[in-house]
Order: structure tokens, then sequence, then C-alpha cells
């Protein structure tokens, strides 16, 4: 596999490194002589990893919910779960740790949308208890999760230091 740093290149200044506080796709860590790339999208994320298995457990529980609430309650959790496991991807993607961190917040509540109708579909007798507390258990795996990188951008953004965001798996166009 090529590397998708092998293509690039980039000087290290000072003043780039002040001027580029966003996410962009390049790297911009120097060290000694040699730069060092994160290599590190979305996908290779465990909390947004975690959030992907979180998504498909409730696709999987909601289909034995009754049919006359396919378009209600089965409905907005599949969209909380999509939405969650969404947010973190898009944020890594945005150009800034500010908007990173905006959609990490926005991924937060929508996990909290996910335990509230999962309480629901509980007393609603939807879901078995075993069930709901399973899932639960998962969910708030990955709100824990999502609290730490929250908190570690938040540090590095305190530290008015630059968050560094791998290439995008997409090629530019």
């Amino acid at each position: 596999m090529r590397s998708r740093f092998s293509a690039r290149s980039f000087r290290f200044t000072a003043e780039s490194v002040k001027r580029d506080r966003g996410t962009g796709n390049h790297p911009r860590w120097p060290a000694g002589n040699m730069e060092v790339p994160v290599a590190c999208d979305y996908r290779e994320l465990r909390v947004w990893q975690d959030a992907m298995l979180l998504a498909e457990a409730v696709y999987s529980i909601t289909k034995e919910f009754p049919s006359d609430e396919r378009f209600g309650l089965t409905s907005q959790l599949r969209r909380a779960a999509v939405s969650a496991v969404s947010c973190i991807a898009e944020g890594n993607a945005r150009s800034s740790t500010r908007d990173y961190l905006r959609f990490l917040h926005m991924s937060s509540g929508s996990l909290a949308e996910i335990e509230t109708q999962m309480l629901l579909a509980e007393r609603f007798e939807y879901v078995s208890p075993k069930d709901a507390s399973s899932l639960l258990t998962s969910l708030h795996s990955v709100a824990r999760q999502l609290q730490s990188l929250k908190k570690a951008l938040t540090r590095r953004l305190a530290e008015d230091t630059p968050f560094p965001i791998p290439l995008s798996p997409f090629p530019d166009q």
C-alpha cells in the first residue's frame, strides 16, 4: 500500500504551523530533520468503530419493534444511531479542531437521544430489559470514549497547539 504522504511535500516553518490551526489534509508536525505524519482517519478511531457496532445493534433491536412504530420510535432510534456515528466521521473531516469538537458534541447529543428512546422502548415492552441493558452498556462505553476525545481536543485548543487530522480517504477532485 502506498503512503498517502509520499506525494506531498510541506515545509514546516513557525509561521505555517502558527497560521494553520485547522485539521487540514497534510502533515504538520516537525520532528528533528524529518516530517512525522499522523495517519489516523475516522475509521481507525476506536470510538467510531464502537459507535458503528452500536448503530448495528440499534438496527437489530428495532427490527423486533411493532410495525405501528415504524415511523415513530423505530425511525427516531435509527436516525439517532446513524447521527451519532456520522457526526464522529464528519467532525474528523472538518477543517478545524473547533468544528471537530462541535460535531463530537452533536454525537453526544445523539447518544443521549438513543439512551432516552431505549428507556422508552423498555417501558413500552418493545425490548427486553436484558437487551436494553446490553445496548445501554455499549452506549455508555461509546459516550466515555467520546468524552475522552473531547477532553483531549479541548486540551489541545487550550494549549494553542494545532491538531493534525489525517488525509481524507477521498481523493481530491
